[in-house]
Formats: structure tokens, sequence, C-alpha cells
């Protein structure tokens, strides 16, 4: 029998709407789970049994009445500890960051959950402020890979990944800079997908600009869809918002893949060095969507590495983040982001418009680059998880976490959406993960295509990973 952990929020809901079994089960299960794994892997920050319980509550009597609040009324839900969750300490895993607040205000995507009846049962890892790819942080720790509890879970929303995979709660609420929601979510099995920038609301606005977006974190593309037509919706408070959304992302989602023009890059036209495993995972993948119909061709977008261009809008960024903290406060950071965060300080207003440049000329490209080709797919990362409290792996030669996630933040110059999806594991058992990137505001082609690789079985490679202890 099916445990009421391993349900998608799809499921649940039908299973609510059938009165199979009520939001306050599933919610007990979940909290269960989530206590039973947070040794292992220090996925939260924070659980509340007695909130998410009186919540749960609530929504049972409402589906008792047949009167639900909306799409994921009793459908238990994580936020990362970047996002504000009203009644809730933020800490985004810092130990510069107070405890005292009124902690009075939900972020956009959290305030349109709560109007929907999710079920909030706790905050999630991140290391301090989302810096990097990995998730440590000087208050938290360190998070762990559910498949290999001595390997990183990725990040930098690597708790969110590590509670969906365990089945800590179906849906989570994650950010994503540079691939802060792909990242973890190819590390740890499950599906990440950032949306086109704006597309859903942010507040308050993240220091590291028009590079960071909200995105889901879930079992499988129809969760993320169902949660995408809930965040989606507009919130005065960010200026940037696309506006409401033409349709249901659900809509047209079983349409398949046949006749879609596909650029399949198995490295950036040789400038990343891909590990077998992941390369032929990846291609297994892209031949699933050929078997599908769609027409693929090997073809690279042709740009110039822009990670320097990166560099200065993060590390500026991250500068800004710390900008009010007194000296002694700032030794209390991550000896990483402090050392960025300096970087970040140097760089001149010139420098940071030089890097705007590059980012216009890239979107330019690959504008022009989805007129020929509907989508384009990559590996999600040439690597598989490497050990845990790293920020890149060992005897790498690299320096920072941008050296390994050179298919994830290029998108976020462009603000496109992209997703990742599982397809496979390598020779330890590890996730790997292929990533769809569309041209910007074709959030639902993204969304049908990754639901055509989970329907055409390539998704299915993934093991789930076994719950602890």
């Amino acid at each position: 029998m099916t445990e009421l952990t391993d349900l998608t929020a799809v499921q649940l809901v039908d299973g609510y709407r059938k009165g199979e079994f009520s939001p306050v089960d599933v919610t007990r299960a979940v909290l269960r789970r989530a206590e039973d794994v947070q040794p292992a892997v220090n996925a939260f920050v924070r659980l509340d049994h007695e909130g998410a319980l009186a919540q749960a509550g609530e929504s049972a009597e409402r589906w008792r009445r047949g009167e639900p609040a909306g799409l994921v009324d009793g459908v238990p839900v994580t936020v990362k500890d970047i996002l504000l969750q009203r009644g809730a300490p933020t800490f985004r895993g810092s130990k510069s960051v107070s405890e005292e607040g009124t902690w009075d205000e939900d972020a956009p995507s959290v305030a349109r959950l709560r109007e929907h009846g999710a079920v909030f049962v706790g905050k999630t890892t991140t290391p301090e402020f989302g810096w990097k790819g990995v998730t440590d942080s000087p208050r938290h720790g360190v998070t762990r890979n559910p498949y290999d509890t001595s390997r990183t879970a990725g990040g930098s929303s690597g708790g969110s990944a590590a509670a969906v995979a365990l089945g800590a709660g179906p849906l989570s609420l994650g950010t994503d800079g540079g691939g802060s929601v792909r990242i973890p979510a190819a590390f740890c099995g499950i599906f990440g997908f950032k949306p086109t920038y704006g597309r859903v609301p942010l507040y308050p606005a993240s220091a590291f600009g028009t590079l960071a977006h909200v995105g889901p974190m879930t079992r499988d593309a129809a969760d993320a869809a169902l949660m995408l037509d809930v965040i989606s919706a507009p919130d005065a408070r960010d200026w940037s918002h696309l506006g409401v959304a033409a349709g249901s992302f659900r809509d047209g989602l079983d349409g398949g893949v046949r006749g879609l023009r596909v650029a399949y890059s198995a490295s950036l036209g040789g400038q990343v060095a891909v590990r077998p495993a992941v390369a032929a995972a990846v291609r297994e993948a892209v031949g699933t969507l050929a078997s599908l119909g769609a027409y693929v061709e090997e073809a690279d977008p042709d740009f110039a590495d822009p990670v320097d261009a990166f560099h200065t809008l993060w590390f500026s960024g991250a500068a800004r983040v710390v900008q009010h903290l007194p000296p002694a406060r700032r030794e209390l950071l991550d000896p990483g982001l402090r050392e960025i965060c300096a970087q970040g300080a140097r760089f001149s207003a010139l420098d940071y418009l030089a890097a705007v440049d590059v980012r216009m000329a890239l979107g330019r490209r690959m504008g022009l680059f989805h007129e020929t080709y509907d989508l384009l797919v990559t590996p999600t990362l040439p690597v598989t998880a490497f050990e845990a409290g790293v920020e890149v792996p060992g005897k790498s030669g690299l320096r920072r976490w941008t050296g390994w996630t050179p298919f994830t933040y290029p998108f976020n110059l462009t603000q496109q959406p992209a997703a990742t999806v599982p397809c496979g594991v390598d020779g330890e058992g590890l996730p790997v993960g292929v990533q769809v990137v569309a041209a910007r505001h074709a959030d639902a082609l993204v969304l049908r295509v990754a639901q055509a690789l989970y329907g055409g079985g390539a998704a299915l490679s993934v093991p789930q990973p076994r719950p602890f202890p």
C-alpha cells in the first residue's frame, strides 16, 4: 500500500475530494517523516507541528463541507528560509539576522499558497543568504543528500530538495538566482522549475536583482504546474510581475512533444567537461524525446561562458546584502560569503553596467536561437553530488561554485524558464538531471516537455531514496 508521504499533491487533492484520507492524516504522516529524516539530512530549520496540524484540521473541515479553499487545500508545503512566512522567523541561514522580529508578513508566493489552503509544515535550510550552490551555513550547518548522506544536497534550495525527495511534503518553494532550484533538484532526484523572471512575484526584492526567481520544487511536472497556478497570481508589492497568466499551466500539460524542434547541447560547444555517466543518462533522455516525435538536432547556442559578468552581478548583490552590517556582525558570516562581498564592493558602476551589456547580448542571442529551436536541452550539471560541506568538488581545482554549474546560471542572466528532470543515476546510485530550457514566457512549454519525459519513462529511472533511519 502506498504511504501517504509518497503521494503527489495532485494525488492528495484527489484523495481528499474522494474522502479516502484527510489532511490531518497526511500532515501527521509528513511531520513524522520530517522528524525521522531530519537527523540524517538536516533539511529543516523549523518544523511547526502545532500550526500545521491546526491548518490541517481547518482544511479537513472545509473538505467535509465540500468547500475547499483552493487548488492545494490541505497539501503540506515547505518554504525555503529565504522567503518570508507570517509567524515564522526568516533567518536566511545567517547568524547576523536577529531572532527578534515581528515576522508578520508573507512573501507573495507564500501568501498565495495560504489563500489556497496549503498546510505549512516548516522552513527549509539554505546557505547564508542563498549565496552558493551547496547548502551549509554558519547558523544551521550542513544539509546532506538523501541518496548518500556523505554528499551534498546541492543548493541553495538544498533543504527543500531533500525534504521533497524524502516525502517530507510534496511541494516546496525554492529560489533560484544562478541555479538554486535546479542544482539541488538534480542532485536529489526531484523536479525543479525556474519560471520566466517575473512570472512568480517576489517581495522583498532580492539584492541579487533580476537574477532571482521563485519556483516550485516537486515530485513531478504535474505538481509543479498545479503549484505554479497558485503562486503566479499577481501581487502589488512586485512592480516587475508579469501579470495574470494567459491560462492554467495544467492546460495542455499532456500535449506531448511531437513536432517540437529540440536542440541538444551536450557540452555547450565543448566548453564543459561532463562526466560520462551524466552524459549517457542525458543522451538517453534526449532519445526519449526523439522517440516521442520531437525533431532532435545536436546544436549549440554558441555563446562564450558569461561567468565574469555573472560574478560581477552576483558578487555586487552579495555586497549589497551585507552592506548594513557593522564590522562585528560581518565576522559572523560564512568566510566564502565575506570573500565575494569584498570583491563585489570593489566593482564600479561601470563594471556593473558592462556586465549588464553582456547579459543583454546573451539574451539577444538566445532570443534568436529560439526562433530556430523551441527548446534547448542540456545536462543540468556536469557532475553528480560530491562531498558535503564544501563549495566545490575535492581535487577539482575550482574556486567558486559557478565552476561546476555552467549549465544553470546563464539562464538566470537571460531570465528564461528552465527545469531539471531526473533522468538516471551514475555508477554510485546518485541522481542525474536533464535541463529543459525554452524562450522567455514559454513556461507552459517547459512543463509540457517535462511531463512527456515523465510519461515516456525517462524520469522513472531514478529510484526513490530509502527513508531514514
